[in-house]
């Protein structure tokens, strides 16, 4: 998939990792260099396996051709010499480890551009306690919650599962607080699949956190841009199931998808404003989708989460979106590569020695 070319700008696909989450992110990369402008742009994919390795882009092309990823000899990058393979990484790392501001860390070590949200903005981004602390904070809409470390639950767990029907009640959602795609999740109708729900979500990380059900529509935007952040328009998820779990996202697309949401013009503004506050309060970068609720109670509107890197499978919210509001994949690759390159140069500015 690479191409020849030394005028061309090296984009790094960087995909795989260590989580739940990798089969994603390898649809998400394949989505991607599909889709990249060949004319451009020279593509360097760059596997990151299930123990970490990164694999050349030679090793990770007979992966994508082949499906296996072994260890050959000189089959591995040192990371130091990222900088000499690549002139912009393209994280589609989703999960930990890749979307919670470990990836872009390194990256930032290796004083290489990347495309989406900075190392805060990432970290923000994945723990959603944390993420939903801060909003509360800020006075953003959410939904109530509690969170355990798995510590507490060893220490008291019945006093855990009575904090959760004293504040929030039955039914609820059950989360790893460190995870996307909807992997972990469960919803809870008692006491009993509480403590189920619990046990599968801490196999995927060691904080839990519980939510309200929200009983409404789910409502989702993009967010495209650094200093002056752009909203797409709003899409509507009506799901088949219980809720949208990660077989309507990311395998059967069994999940209706409205685009754009049919809502009143005011509640699509203050969805947006909410959207870029969001963003804007993780320190938010190049791209996110936030997620919504519209309580049907009261038609009062919930942030859910942002998510900081999307899926970006051709059956995937933040690209549809973008392609609902005027903006083809193609175009949207484009301009978060030069986001990427934008904020880079912004930030070579910065004196890094003390005179």
């Amino acid at each position: 998939m690479m191409v020849g070319g030394t005028s061309k700008l090296r984009v790094g696909v960087i995909f795989g990792g260590r989580s739940a989450e990798r089969e994603v992110s390898v649809t998400s990369a394949r989505a991607v260099m599909a889709a990249m402008d060949w004319k451009r742009y020279e593509i360097v994919p760059i596997l990151i396996t299930q123990d970490g390795r990164w694999l050349s882009p030679e090793r990770t092309e007979r992966f994508l051709s082949q499906g296996e990823a072994g260890d050959p000899p000189n089959g591995v990058i040192e990371l130091p010499a990222m900088g000499r393979l690549v002139d912009v990484a393209f994280p589609l790392v989703h999960g930990t480890y890749g979307e919670d501001g470990t990836l872009q860390g390194a990256l930032e070590m290796m004083d290489i551009p990347y495309v989406g949200c900075g190392v805060l903005a990432s970290a923000l981004g994945m723990d959603k306690v944390v993420q939903k602390t801060l909003f509360r904070m800020r006075g953003l809409p959410i939904a109530d919650f509690v969170a355990f470390k798995s510590h507490d639950l060893s220490a008291d767990r019945r006093g855990a599962l009575a904090r959760v029907e004293a504040q929030i009640g039955f039914p609820c959602f059950v989360k790893p607080a460190n995870l996307g795609s909807s992997v972990g999740i469960s919803k809870a109708r008692n006491e009993e699949a509480l403590e189920g729900a619990i046990s599968v979500a801490l196999r995927y990380d060691e904080k839990v956190i519980v939510e309200e059900a929200i009983i409404g529509r789910e409502l989702e935007c993009s967010v495209l841009g650094n200093e002056e952040p752009e909203v797409s328009c709003l899409g509507e998820i009506v799901p088949v199931g219980e809720f949208y779990d990660y077989d309507a996202k990311y395998v059967d697309d069994s999940a209706h998808l409205i685009f754009p949401a049919k809502v009143e013009p005011d509640l699509e503004a203050e969805a947006r404003r909410l959207a870029i506050e969001a963003f804007k309060a993780i320190d938010g970068s190049g791209m996110a989708r936030v997620d919504f609720f519209l309580r049907g109670s009261d038609g009062k509107l919930i942030i859910n989460e942002v998510n900081t890197i999307p899926g970006f499978t051709r059956i995937s919210m933040y690209p549809k979106l973008w392609e609902a509001s005027g903006v083809s994949y193609a175009e949207l690759l484009d301009r978060l590569i030069q986001l990427a390159l934008a904020r880079h140069r912004r930030d070579k500015k910065l004196k890094t020695t003390y005179d």
